[in-house]
């Protein structure tokens, strides 16, 4: 299967003896898809590509900002604005010409998520929210694929393979999504970007092992990492067949970041059109103090995490219009005046935030 060019560009695969010619030809002829071209799929597919997987679905409907360049290596300053796995098709065809590469410019969701599942040997889940993680959970156990899957925050990280020969899944160890109030706030969670790096290494690692049957794949441990001391800690769970029998796939809204109803959401034209012509109008900033140091367009800054202790602060107004960087905290904000204040006032949320000023 493999051609000359191959040999000499999988040579040091090919020497090692649990893979030799038979386990790289194994790699050749699997397909592994990718869910989300982001921190962590970009070092997972790169160095996936560089090991010679025949096929690589990538599954993202994103497109590149400034904010991701600081983890997201695969793409430059001048790629902000475009498509990140049409970028990311473009380099790792530089990268490995012999490799097939499919993209897939949609949201992973309920219509799609077994089909594009069943075309696969192996899933890698590189999302960050749980509805897409438990969504992807389920459809590997409908379809019976092997899930390998890592999450960072900050300095932290854990990795698992799910689904493997039968083994525990996903919900065998988080067996239903966090509360709103456990969650992660919707503000911006740091992450040091070596930390995503080291994470998506290490499940290409995992999907080799999976493809070439070599070694002790990750099954029924949860590896947890942390960057501040280097420590690194495995916890063993068992398969829980009262979670793991899963037939059908369910409701996946556990985003707490969004709000089903955005029909408040407002582009910027508008907004400048309010603030010129409706003086009953309160702007409000619920960024970091830091971000509103790169750039704002005015307004009282009151981030997100302290409105709460601060809504006193907020002028009697008949319309408020919230924004953030993304668009997330300040329909989040919405979400928290309304549970605190009933007066009958027009709440607003700025769309895609300062990303689309």
């Amino acid at each position: 299967m493999l051609t000359k060019e191959e040999y000499k560009r999988y040579d040091r695969h090919i020497r090692l003896n649990e893979i030799g010619v038979e386990g790289q030809e194994k790699l050749k002829a699997a397909t592994v898809l990718v869910i989300g071209a982001g921190g962590l799929g970009c070092p997972v597919l790169q160095y996936l590509a560089a090991a010679g997987i025949g096929h690589l679905i990538i599954v993202d409907h994103d497109v590149v900002s400034i904010s991701n360049l600081q983890r997201q290596v695969l793409f430059s300053t001048n790629d902000v604005g475009n498509s990140k796995a049409e970028v990311i098709k473009e380099r790792l065809l530089a990268l490995n010409p012999h490799c097939k590469i499919t993209t897939v410019l949609k949201r992973f969701d309920k219509e799609n998520a077994l089909e594009l599942v069943a075309k696969a040997d192996v899933v890698v889940d590189g999302t960050d929210n749980f509805s897409s993680r438990y969504l992807i959970n389920d459809a590997c156990i409908i379809e019976d694929k092997p899930l390998v899957s890592a999450s960072i925050q900050r300095f932290d990280g854990q990795l698992s393979v799910f689904n493997y020969q039968g083994g525990p899944t996903y919900r065998c160890i988080f067996p239903n999504p966090p509360s709103a109030e456990e969650a992660p706030n919707c503000n911006e969670i740091g992450v040091v970007g070596a930390m995503v790096g080291i994470m998506g290494t290490m499940q290409a690692t995992e999907v080799i092992k999976i493809i070439t049957g070599v070694g002790k794949v990750l099954s029924g441990e949860l590896l947890l990492i942390s960057g501040m001391d280097m420590s690194f800690q495995k916890l063993k769970f068992k398969k829980n067949q009262k979670v793991a029998n899963i037939s059908t796939l369910g409701e996946y809204n556990f985003d707490f970041c969004e709000i089903p109803n955005q029909e408040v959401e407002i582009d910027f034209d508008t907004v400048e059109e309010l603030l010129n012509t409706d003086k009953s109008v309160t702007l409000i900033d619920v960024r970091e103090e830091y971000e509103r140091e790169i750039d704002d367009i005015g307004g009282i800054n009151i981030p997100l995490a302290e409105l709460e202790e601060r809504i006193d602060e907020i002028p009697s107004s008949k319309k408020i219009i919230f924004y953030c960087q993304s668009g997330k905290r300040s329909l989040k904000a919405i979400e928290l005046y309304q549970s605190l204040n009933k007066s009958d006032v027009k709440l607003y949320s700025l769309k895609g935030g300062m990303e689309l000023i």
